[in-house]
């Protein structure tokens, strides 16, 4: 009986711990790559982690080569990893720029380059699609390209009914607000004005990577997948 494999990058906190969490408990074989050892130390048993930085294409190679080894093969690819450097054109610098676009773009394209061996027929590439409007010009661009990046790799991976989708969250509890500088309580804050009024948890995006990664979408490809708690219905009015 086959048993499946993940790779999660940035799985080692907010909505990449919470993903691999839940793959984990649903037999799952599970690898996380990321920057945060603390948050790799608070995994369950049995989840893998390894120290990588998306933006070094050593520290890649030095993932996938875990996953060849550990599990020969992978089911899916969350390409969770990402960075956020908000602020106005005038106040963005060159170091800035290039974080963003190295960790949101370069990383996600070339884990995905480097991982494509091990890609099962029939498995599942899914992609953190944060929002970046409103936070400046640099992060929308960075943000802006993973989608139709997105639907490039669906349509060429097709052929080997590979499917590539994208998540995009909502106002979500994670860590990242606090790097940021936001308190929890101007989040909970944020949180009454969702439809559904609250903040959305990394478990609710978990359950959708889940879902994307299971046979329940199996004729789902190149779309995204917006978990907001309604936030999203706004942005297409």
């Amino acid at each position: 009986m086959h048993t499946p494999a993940a790779l999660i990058t940035g799985g080692t906190s907010g909505i990449g711990k919470a993903t691999a969490e839940l793959l984990h408990s649903r037999g799952y074989r599970v690898l996380v790559t990321g920057l945060d050892e603390v948050g790799a130390a608070g995994l369950p048993e049995g989840v893998l982690a390894v120290r990588a930085d998306a933006r070094s294409l050593p520290d890649l190679d030095r993932a996938i080569d875990l996953a060849r080894r550990e599990f020969g093969s992978l089911d899916l690819l969350f390409l969770n990893a990402g960075i956020s450097r908000p602020g106005p054109v005038e106040s963005t610098d060159e170091a800035a720029f290039d974080a963003l676009f190295d960790v949101n773009v370069k990383g996600s394209f070339f884990t995905l380059q480097k991982a494509l061996p091990l890609l099962n027929e029939g498995a599942s590439v899914v992609f953190t699609v944060g929002a970046g409007e409103g936070l400046g010009a640099a992060m929308t661009a960075a943000k802006g390209a993973l989608p139709p990046l997105m639907r490039a790799l669906a349509l060429e991976l097709a052929p080997r009914r590979i499917r590539v989708n994208a998540v995009s969250p909502g106002l979500i509890d994670t860590p990242a607000y606090s790097k940021l500088g936001v308190s929890p309580d101007m989040v909970q804050a944020w949180g009454r004005d969702v439809p559904l009024g609250r903040v959305g948890t990394p478990a609710d995006i978990a359950e959708a990577v889940a879902f994307l990664a299971s046979d329940a979408a199996s004729y789902i490809t190149g779309d995204n997948l917006i978990v907001s708690g309604g936030m999203g219905v706004h942005a297409r009015a």
